[in-house]
């Protein structure tokens, strides 16, 4: 009698129907996140893992490196505005683990005076769509389309809450890559109990009050009071999420509209100072066609 082959058991390629992930997050939703990794290594094409260092990302290096003496290799996107003990960890990480680590950074800048010369000072708070879009958005598309990406890991958790809250194993976004979450279950205090057991690297800042590290400029030491496990990011803004696990069409329409927006808005200052600005509105100096 034939043996029924079942969307778990296939490694995944073409489209997948909501029935096929529906039941393959069933099934993955009973693995350990051990489990749901071995799952991804066999069974997702052009695996990578993206990861800011953060400490869940560290767990599953640290989970891999056990698994396969050829994880997946890294890919890390250098915003160019990092703390110093982030780019020290993402050292550590290299020479411990011995990995590939891809680094991409905003197009046509490696450092942050080549930045701020294209996009002026303080890009996060003159706007937040055309930022989040330049240094992370499109350098995550420009890592996946050069490396041949198609799938990729995440340190995401749904007890980190907001959007993440209703997190599955497995997703597929608007351009068709399978992103694999295989710590959507876990606490942080799952997490810690494994950093701390193994003796992972992490990051220095968070023995300095610090509960999660992102660029300089949005992250605070949490204070008393603060709640979450992202306490200090972007703190007193309706924010939770960089923009690299939003719909990533809808990110680069918004940023395109928004750079259109502010290059009509210093025409006509411009204008109205009497020296007119002749040239053709550009489409894109800060967001790529």
């Amino acid at each position: 009698m034939p043996v029924e082959v079942t969307p778990v058991d296939v490694v995944l390629q073409g489209p997948v129907s909501e029935e096929e992930l529906a039941a393959i997050n069933e099934h993955l939703s009973s693995l350990s996140p051990y489990e749901v990794l071995q799952w991804g290594i066999g069974h997702l094409p052009a695996l990578y893992q993206t990861t800011a260092f953060g400490l869940t990302g560290l767990v599953g290096i640290d989970m891999l490196s056990k698994m396969t003496s050829t994880p997946p290799p890294l890919i890390f996107l250098d915003t160019l505005y990092h703390f110093q003990e982030t780019l020290d960890l993402v050292e550590q990480v290299r020479k411990r683990y011995g990995i590939d680590i891809a680094v991409y950074k905003p197009d046509a800048c490696e450092n942050v005076e080549q930045f701020e010369a294209r996009y002026g000072e303080k890009l996060w708070e003159m706007s937040e769509e055309v930022y989040d879009y330049v240094v992370k958005v499109e350098p995550a598309q420009r890592a996946y389309q050069e490396l041949g990406v198609r799938s990729i890991i995440t340190g995401r958790r749904a007890s980190q809450g907001g959007a993440r809250s209703t997190l599955q194993p497995l997703e597929i976004d608007a351009t068709g890559l399978f992103k694999l979450n295989p710590f959507t279950s876990w606490s942080f205090g799952q997490i810690k109990a494994y950093v701390d057991e193994h003796n992972v690297p992490r990051n220095a800042l968070l023995d300095q009050g610090y509960r999660s590290v992102g660029d300089w400029h949005s992250t605070q030491k949490s204070g008393d009071g603060d709640a979450g496990e992202r306490a200090g990011r972007w703190k007193g803004r309706n924010k939770t999420e960089c923009g690299l696990h939003k719909d990533y069409f809808k990110m680069k329409l918004a940023a395109k509209k928004k750079q259109r927006e502010e290059e009509l808005q210093f025409r006509d200052e411009a204008r109205a100072m009497g020296s007119p600005i002749d040239t053709p509105i550009s489409d894109g100096v800060y967001v790529s066609a």
